[in-house]
């Protein structure tokens, strides 16, 4: 059994929170670079280029990349081996969302209630999920993630017989009514299988897996590929201006689900797809 303070929690997602809100992941960086070189739109590739020094001045006068700086999205891999100390998990998941967005001057963006709005003023609650594994460590990943890109998300509860058809209709579907609402180019998640929650969590979780790692499952891979693909010859571009780049990547996850259903989640991501992971 390993023992672990709660205040470690704390100190971790506070750092992250102001992390993720200012640096890129390597592998967006990356991807961003690639895109700019490969931007053949003349108005396409000036947007990205923007972006580019958008970016780079984020992180050396650390000013927040987008004023969205977005609700967090906290997500805890706890190893079964491990005994948490010094109080509640969760309110150490939220005094590190309290301590990073004041300390990081970040923008406070969550209401109390969802009709009477009054605006909590530290950006908590987080949302939380976890899960429960082997091993002794912990891993957080913290994705603050912004409503331009959230309102933009679609559930797709599909028929069985509608198929890898039906699957990639919803898709292309989503992206095309996001157009520039979602600010690309854009990461899309995406969840396959499980249950009405299930797949929005699968789809979540997708946008925090590195752009340059596709599905290990060859009919997954594949359909990452073709869909991207598919997303890059729409032609909305970068800011929606016109382009090849309106996605830097399509991650998919799914799980096994019932005879009688087949839902699909899209949860798309701004340029940024911000998040920070840590392993404890």
């Amino acid at each position: 059994m390993r023992i672990l303070d709660v205040g470690e929690i704390t100190r971790n997602i506070k750092e992250m929170c102001i992390e993720a809100n200012h640096f890129l992941t390597e592998d967006m960086r990356a991807a961003m670079e690639t895109a700019v070189k490969q931007e053949k739109a003349p108005l396409g590739r000036q947007v990205l280029e923007q972006l580019q020094e958008n970016l780079r001045i984020a992180g050396e006068d650390m000013i927040p990349i987008c004023q969205d700086t977005g609700m967090a999205v906290v997500f805890l891999e706890i190893g079964q081996d491990v005994h948490f100390q010094g109080g509640s998990l969760e309110e150490a998941v939220n005094e590190g969302v309290r301590q990073g967005y004041a300390e990081g001057y970040l923008r406070k963006s969550v209401v109390k209630d969802p009709i009477y709005r009054e605006n909590t003023k530290d950006n908590t609650p987080a949302v939380i999920h976890y899960e429960i594994g082997p091993g002794d460590q912990v891993t957080v990943t913290v994705a603050p993630k912004g409503f331009g890109s959230e309102n933009m998300s679609r559930i797709f509860m599909l028929k069985p017989a509608d198929g890898i058809e039906g699957v990639k209709e919803a898709i292309l579907t989503s992206v095309r009514d996001a157009g520039p609402n979602a600010c690309p180019p854009m990461v899309v998640g995406v969840g396959i299988g499980g249950t009405f929650e299930k797949c929005a969590l699968l789809a979540k979780k997708a946008l925090t897996r590195p752009v340059d790692q596709r599905s290990p499952i060859p009919y997954v891979k594949a359909l990452e590929e073709e869909l991207l693909q598919r997303i890059n010859r729409s032609g909305i571009g970068p800011g929606g201006l016109g382009g090849s780049t309106t996605a830097l990547a399509v991650n998919i996850n799914t799980y096994p689900t019932h005879i009688a259903g087949l839902p699909v989640a899209v949860n798309i991501c701004c340029h940024v797809n911000r998040h920070a992971v840590r392993t404890l």
